[in-house]
C-alpha cells in the first residue's frame, strides 16, 4: 500500500503534528509512506520512523507547466493520502492526485473533515478528529529519541541552561517581545543562558547567553533544545520544539496570534505557561520572572 501525507509547515504545525504522522504509521505498518513537505523539514524528518520516502514540494506558481507536471507525478499512484495541511492550495491537490481515498477538506474526497467549527480549534485537536473520521483514532505520544541524537558537543554548552528564543517570522515582528526585554530577563536568571533561533532573526548579541542563532541546524536545534532546563521565548517553531520534547516553558504571545489555536503543547497534551498581551512592548520582565517554574 503506498500512502502519501501531506504538511508543508510551517515549523510549530509540523511540531504539532508529530502524533499525526506516528498515528499514521502505526495505522500502516507495513505500507510504503511518503511525505511531501518543503525543503526546510526534510533534512529534520528523515531520522524519523514514520516516512519511507520524502518529496520536496516547491509550491511553484500555478502558471509553471513544468512544475505542475513534476508535482502531478509526486502525487499520483498513492491509495491513500493524508492532507494534514488541508489549505486550499493543497486541497487543489486533490483533482491532481487523481482522486484517491482523500482525508482532508478537498471537495468529494472520501474522508471529508467537514466540522463546521474546525478553523476554531486547536491544530492538534483539529487533526485529531480529521484522522479519527478517517479511522484513524487515539493518535499515540511519540517517541522522540531519534530527534536529539545529534552531536552538539562543538557548541560547547555548560551543563544546565536556560534556552533563550528571542526571535519569530521576520513576517510577524509583533511575536516579538522587544530585545531589551529579554536582556533584562537573561541578566535576572541565574542559569546560563543559550539563545536559538532561525537564520533570518540574526541579531546583534543584546542578549547576553551563548548565542546560537542562525548557527545550527533543526537537527541541531532539537538536540540542543532536549537538554535544557527551562525554555523562554516568543511564540515560534523552537519553542513548539521545546514543548513537546518536555522541556518546561514560558511561551509569550502578542495580539497577533491565539494561543487557544495554536499554542505549543507538552507530550500529553498540556500546555506550557502561556503569558499574553496585546502588545508584547508591554509585558513586563517582572511577569515572566514570577512565572519561572
Amino acid at each position: 500500500m503506498n500512502v502519501l501525507v501531506i504538511k508543508h509547515g510551517a515549523f510549530g504545525d509540523v511540531v504539532l503534528a508529530f502524533r499525526a504522522f506516528a498515528g499514521i504509521r502505526r495505522a500502516h505498518p507495513r505500507a510504503h509512506i511518503t511525505l511531501l513537505t518543503t525543503a526546510a523539514f526534510k533534512t529534520l524528518l528523515a531520522p524519523s520512523p514514520w516516512f519511507d520516502q520524502i518529496e520536496i514540494d516547491n509550491r511553484m506558481p500555478v502558471w509553471n507547466l513544468n512544475a505542475g507536471v513534476r508535482l502531478r507525478r509526486q502525487l499520483r499512484g498513492f491509495d491513500m493520502v493524508y492532507d494534514l495541511q488541508t489549505s486550499s492550495r493543497s486541497s487543489r491537490y486533490f483533482r491532481l492526485a487523481g482522486r484517491p481515498a482523500w482525508s482532508g477538506i478537498a471537495k468529494g474526497c472520501a474522508f471529508p473533515h467537514n466540522n463546521p467549527a474546525r478553523r476554531t480549534m486547536h491544530t492538534r485537536e483539529r487533526i485529531a478528529e480529521q484522522l479519527s473520521i478517517a479511522g484513524i483514532k487515539d493518535l499515540p505520544d511519540p517517541d522522540l529519541s531519534w530527534l536529539t541524537g545529534t552531536d552538539i558537543s562543538r557548541h560547547g554548552l555548560p551543563e544546565r541552561f536556560a534556552l533563550l528564543v528571542p526571535g519569530a517570522s521576520i513576517r510577524w515582528p509583533e511575536k516579538r517581545w522587544p530585545l531589551s526585554k529579554f536582556k533584562a530577563l537573561a541578566d535576572a536568571l541565574s542559569l546560563p543562558r543559550v539563545v536559538v533561533g532561525g537564520p533570518e532573526e540574526q541579531m546583534p548579541d543584546e542578549v547576553p547567553g551563548v548565542n546560537l542563532v542562525g548557527r545550527t541546524s533543526l537537527l541541531e536545534l532539537a538536540a540542543i533544545t532536549a537538554k535544557a532546563s527551562l525554555a523562554i521565548g516568543n511564540d515560534t517553531g523552537p519553542m513548539h520544539l521545546a514543548a513537546a520534547l518536555g522541556v518546561p516553558s514560558i511561551v509569550l504571545f502578542s495580539h497577533a496570534s491565539d494561543p487557544a489555536l495554536a499554542a505549543p503543547r507538552y507530550p500529553h497534551g498540556g500546555r506550557p505557561t502561556i503569558l499574553r498581551a496585546p502588545s508584547l512592548a508591554d509585558l513586563p520582565v517582572a511577569q515572566v520572572l514570577s512565572s519561572l517554574p
